[in-house]
C-alpha cells in the first residue's frame, strides 16, 4: 500500500493497485452486507459495524432486549461467510471444557486424545453469554486475546479468521452473571440492535412471515477472501496526529470525574484498528478523525464504569464518551479533501476545536 508521501510525490494520483484492492474489498463487503441485510431488516448501521469488527479482527458483543434479532444477526453474519461455525448456548451448568475441549483416555492407544471444543471454529456464536458462570466465561479469555487454547500444558492454535459474536440480555438479570471487566475488554465493540421502524417491521412480516430467513441463506464470501480483506485493513495508514487523537480520547476516560474505570490500552488498539477498517470500507487507504469519532462510543462505552454519583444522575457511559468527543480537539486536516499530502510525521494536520457531532 502506498503512503501519503508516495501519493503526494505522484501529484496525488490514486494508486491503481490499491484501487483494484479497494474494488475487490467493496465487492466482497457488498455481498456480505446484502446477505445479512436480507435477514436483518432496517438496520444498516448495525450490519456495517459488524463487518467493521470482522475486518478489524475483533469480537462483537450484541446487547439488547429479547426478540430484536441478536442471535439472528450473529447467525446471518456467520452463514454469509464460508467459514466453520459453532454455536454455544451459555447456561449455568456449562463447563469450561465444553468450550475449550477435553482430553479423553483412549484405551486402544493407551494415551490421551484431545477432543476439540466449540471454540475451534472460525466464527463462534455465544448466545446469552452472561448466563454462564464466571468460571466458564473465563475459558474464552485466552482464545479471544491470543487466538489459542491451552489444555493440559499443550497449546492449540485457533483457525483464522477467528471471531466471537456474543449476545446478552441486559433486562432479565435473574440467573445471570455480569461479564467481568477482563471479558468485556476483549470485545472490540458493543452494538444494540434496537427495535425496527414500523416500515421495516411491516416488510419483515411480508418477507419473513412464513419461513425463517436463515433457511435460504448461502455463503457469499470465502474465508480466504476475508483474510485478504483483513490484510488490506492492516495496511491502512494512520497519520501521527490521528494516532495521537486516539490516545487523547482514551486517556480522557481515565481521568473523567464521572468514571471510576476508564478504557484500557487494549481499547486504544481496538479503536485504532476499527478506524482503519472503517476507512477501508469507505474506500480509503488512510484513516481520518471522522472514522475515530464514528466508532468511539461503540468501542469504548462498554468498557467504562460510571461512578455511583453518575449512576444516580442517570449518566450513561455513552453520554460520557460523547462529552469527551466534544471536549477533545480534533486534528485539523490540510486543504486536501482526500487527505493527500499528510505524511507519517503528521504533516498537514494542525489542531482545531472539537466539532459538534
Amino acid at each position: 500500500m502506498t503512503t501519503y508521501e508516495d501519493r503526494a510525490s505522484h501529484g496525488g494520483a490514486p494508486d491503481r493497485a490499491y484501487s483494484r484492492v479497494g474494488d475487490d474489498l467493496t465487492a466482497v463487503v457488498e455481498r456480505v452486507r446484502d446477505s445479512v441485510e436480507s435477514v436483518i431488516e432496517g438496520k444498516p448501521e448495525v450490519v456495517r459495524l459488524s463487518l467493521t469488527v470482522l475486518l478489524a479482527e475483533g469480537h462483537l458483543l450484541i446487547e439488547d432486549v429479547p426478540g430484536v434479532g441478536k442471535t439472528m444477526l450473529a447467525k446471518a453474519l456467520a452463514r454469509s461467510i464460508d467459514c466453520s461455525v459453532q454455536r454455544i448456548q451459555f447456561t449455568p451448568d456449562l463447563l469450561p471444557s465444553d468450550i475449550t475441549g477435553v482430553s479423553i483416555w483412549d484405551q486402544q492407544r493407551r494415551d490421551f486424545e484431545f477432543k476439540p471444543g466449540a471454540i475451534f471454529a472460525q466464527v463462534v456464536i455465544g448466545d446469552e453469554i452472561n448466563r454462564a458462570s464466571p468460571k466458564t466465561q473465563s475459558a474464552l479469555l485466552e482464545s479471544m486475546e491470543e487466538r489459542q487454547v491451552t489444555i493440559d500444558g499443550t497449546t492449540y492454535e485457533l483457525p483464522s479468521p477467528f471471531m466471537v459474536v456474543a449476545t446478552q440480555n441486559p433486562v432479565e438479570m435473574e440467573g445471570t452473571y455480569p461479564l467481568p471487566e477482563a471479558q468485556r475488554d476483549r470485545f472490540m465493540a458493543r452494538v444494540s440492535v434496537g427495535y425496527p421502524s414500523p416500515e421495516a417491521e411491516l416488510e419483515m412480516l411480508d418477507v419473513h412471515g412464513g419461513v425463517s430467513p436463515l433457511e435460504d441463506l448461502q455463503p457469499v464470501a470465502h474465508a480466504h477472501e476475508i483474510l485478504k480483506l483483513i490484510e488490506t485493513v492492516r495496511a491502512v495508514h494512520v497519520a501521527e496526529p490521528v494516532r495521537r487523537y486516539v490516545v487523547e480520547l482514551v486517556s480522557a476516560t481515565r481521568t473523567h470525574p464521572d468514571l471510576r474505570l476508564g478504557a484500557s490500552p487494549r481499547a486504544t488498539l481496538h479503536l485504532l484498528r476499527a478506524a482503519k477498517a472503517a476507512a477501508a470500507l469507505n474506500g480509503r487507504e488512510y484513516a481520518l478523525p471522522d472514522d475515530v469519532q464514528a466508532l468511539a462510543a461503540a468501542v469504548l462505552a462498554h468498557r467504562l464504569l460510571p461512578t455511583a454519583q453518575a449512576q444516580l444522575n442517570r449518566r450513561t457511559a455513552e453520554q460520557v464518551v460523547q462529552e469527551i468527543l466534544q471536549r477533545t480537539p480534533v486534528p485539523a486536516a490540510a486543504p486536501h479533501e482526500t487527505g493527500i499530502g499528510m505524511g507519517r510525521g503528521g504533516l498537514g494536520y494542525g489542531r482545531q476545536q472539537p466539532r459538534r457531532l
